[in-house]
């Protein structure tokens, strides 16, 4: 019972009284560019990406997050194989669930990016995305506070649903060894939605990302990242990680979520396919549950070659 009661105060602690405005994490967000940023789509050619987050595994009701995308560059279907050249125009289209406590949400995002050539190396992405989220209350699962709040509390013993419908923008400055980007999600606010109206909408959110990469020598490679983002009713979130490519094969790393977590990555690359994996161990401070997190990345490249170094 006194678990149950602590996990019940970390999900408040995240969410406020009511869900409206949480925020979802993802330790190997450099892999899921395309997600944070529809320009970035198809960055490293055409992809399938599959991704699960278990988060304070062992606590029932914890967060838990399913993702899959295909982002898809129509140079690459025209027989383009430069990588620095690749995504003059793209589509992508990502699936995101996750589900805590009462809650469970969808969110179905489909995304297209266009390149403009700076120069022979750097080019400028831009890209917009529709973004179609669906929110399920079950007001069985409500906890004490939750049940007495005057928005949600109405449900109490009895299920909600909310469709929202939203877009996203963003532009990046791209290059084969390093991106800069920033985009803009959920721009109309929620202002367009129907169901049961238990939230109110969604606050827009910015987000910069950026990364470096580069080979030291032929069996070894560095890759660095960082992801800023900004929401006015959130605190800041800022985060980054730092891997070790070795052998084309092999990939080492660790990061580091401010104030909150640190993660430890392993990675395997296998021709197309690459695999990854981080664990996650809240930091003492954040007031976040003490038990771990574990995120399990996997991702295809639909053509030869798309597959790049590691991010």
């Amino acid at each position: 019972m006194k678990k149950q009661l602590l996990l019940l105060s970390v999900l408040l602690l995240m969410v406020s009284s009511v869900f409206p405005q949480s925020r979802k994490y993802v330790s190997q967000f450099s892999h899921l560019q395309q997600y944070y940023n529809p320009g970035l789509a198809a960055y490293e050619g055409s992809m399938i990406r599959g991704f699960v987050r278990n988060q304070w595994m062992g606590w029932e009701g914890a967060p838990k997050t399913y993702f899959i995308s295909a982002e898809l560059d129509f140079g690459q279907l025209a027989g383009e194989t430069d990588p620095g050249l690749l995504g003059k125009n793209a589509t992508s289209l990502s699936l995101h669930h996750d589900t805590f406590g009462a809650f469970m949400e969808s969110e179905l995002i489909l995304g297209y990016a266009s390149r403009i050539r700076l120069t022979k190396t750097a080019n400028l992405r831009l890209g917009a995305g529709i973004n179609y989220n669906t929110v399920r209350l079950d007001g069985n699962n409500l906890n004490t506070e939750q049940a007495s709040d005057p928005t949600v509390g109405r449900y109490l013993g009895s299920f909600a649903h909310m469709e929202i419908l939203d877009f996203n923008l963003g532009m990046a400055l791209t290059h084969k060894n390093y991106y800069l980007s920033y985009a803009v999600h959920h721009v109309n606010g929620g202002k367009l939605n129907r169901g049961d109206v238990f939230m109110d909408g969604k606050v827009p959110s910015g987000i910069f990302q950026g990364g470096y990469r580069n080979k030291v020598k032929d069996n070894l490679a560095l890759a660095a990242n960082l992801m800023w983002r900004t929401q006015a009713d959130l605190p800041e979130n800022v985060e980054f990680n730092f891997k070790v490519l070795l052998m084309d094969r092999m990939w080492v790393g660790a990061g580091h979520r401010v104030s909150y977590a640190n993660s430890f990555q392993l990675g395997f690359v296998f021709g197309e396919m690459r695999m990854g994996y981080i664990y996650e161990i809240p930091m003492t401070d954040s007031y976040l549950l003490p038990n771990t997190t574990h995120e399990f990345m996997l991702t295809y490249s639909l053509f030869k070659g798309g597959t790049q170094m590691i991010w």
